[in-house]
């Protein structure tokens, strides 16, 4: 072998062998979560839920020493849905419905909690490329309509109108480090919140980089009762019609009759 031949060989060895302690450096830290139930049950009472997280911060041997202190994001999505986002105009002394926005897929529930201020565990232009908080998770909202630019005007119509009926959510210091390297968050579920399934995804930083991340599931499920109506109205929607209809007239003359004067 050649002298060009035997450096070349021995350049491309050091490549591989740096590529590798990358690697294992990159894989030094991952996360172990765990979530106090994988079904949250919807009753005839049902007022909203809680869902608590347990994660923990697993070290190997290649684990290198990190400047700051560790910080955790758990980031919580609904089942998607389909909505339309219009806005409203002036004509006069009234309000009408004007332009409008689809949105396809967007997640009905969403919620960002963190263990810090959000400046405080990654850059924006990180944040806005993993949509962490409500900030980047709007720059992720889907269109199917282009508007030439207008898009922000309906996507932040969207995420404040969410937010307004708390089903978007963002929380600074949701997430609690109990010890360096143990972690909980508590998700909280209002009752608007729809069935469905609900991705839980979490998320590791230090010294503002993205060390590991790890994804776990739930269920909101209705029961009983509740869900024998949800599945009529959606296996038998003209009986369930017919007898929505049929009930409410039979208490309407119920009340007439209780409530009459003579």
């Amino acid at each position: 072998m050649s002298l060009a031949l035997r450096r070349l060989a021995l350049a491309g060895l050091a490549l591989l062998a740096s590529a590798a302690l990358s690697a294992g450096a990159a894989r030094a830290e991952s996360l172990v979560v765990s979530l106090s139930s994988h079904q949250v049950a919807i009753t005839s009472n049902y007022a909203g839920s809680q869902v608590v997280l347990f994660g923990a911060v697993r070290r190997d041997a290649q684990t290198v020493a990190r400047a700051g202190p560790y910080q955790a994001a758990v980031i919580v999505r609904g089942p998607p849905q389909t909505l339309t986002v219009r806005l409203r105009e002036e004509r006069g002394v009234v309000w009408i419905n004007g332009e409008q926005q689809k949105f396809a897929s967007v997640p009905a529930f969403y919620a960002a909690l963190t263990s810090a201020p959000l400046d405080e565990i990654a850059a924006a232009p990180l944040r806005e490329r993993l949509a962490v908080g409500l900030e980047g998770f709007a720059r992720h909202v889907g269109d199917t309509v282009p508007r030439e630019g207008r898009e922000g005007v309906f996507r932040e119509a969207l995420v404040r109108i969410k937010r307004e009926l708390g089903l978007y959510v963002e929380r600074e210091r949701g997430v609690a480090f109990m010890t360096p390297e143990i972690f909980r968050a508590a998700i909280t579920l209002p009752a608007e919140a729809p069935p469905g399934n609900y991705e839980v995804e979490v998320m590791l930083f230090a010294d503002g980089s993205l060390l590991a991340r790890e994804t776990t599931y739930f269920e909101l499920v209705k029961i009983g009762f509740e869900q024998r109506i949800a599945a009529l109205a959606e296996d038998e929607s003209l009986i369930y019609g017919l007898g929505t209809a049929g009930a409410a007239i039979f208490l309407g003359w119920l009340a007439s009759v209780v409530f009459r004067r003579d």
